[in-house]
């Protein structure tokens, strides 16, 4: 994923799609994405990574979902997975 600019256009795209998160390469060359937005936009990124931008060459996206945050409340963590109370879903994803 070097050299593509694969992280700058996934955060283009992620806006775009009303998704926020982040994006780090890893030290083997793969790209970390944490997206957190609705279902529908969290599963159009993942489409998109899939893809990537012109000139990149992805061989695999593995899903990752990950623990709820802890409410506004200060109630601590469910540790449910999936979708948050706001209707929010966040997800790991890790592209090669």
């Amino acid at each position: 994923m070097q050299g593509v600019y694969f992280r700058h256009s996934t955060r283009r795209e992620a806006e775009r799609l009303g998704v926020g998160g982040v994006a780090r390469n890893l030290p083997d060359g793969s790209v970390e994405v944490i997206a957190r937005g609705t279902p529908e936009g969290v599963a159009n990124l993942r489409e998109w990574l899939h893809r990537g931008p012109s000139g990149a060459r992805v061989a695999a996206v593995a899903e990752f979902e990950l623990p709820a945050e802890p409410p506004s409340t200060g109630h601590p963590s469910t540790g449910q997975l999936g979708e948050h109370q706001d209707g929010h879903s966040i997800r790991s994803f890790r592209v090669e």
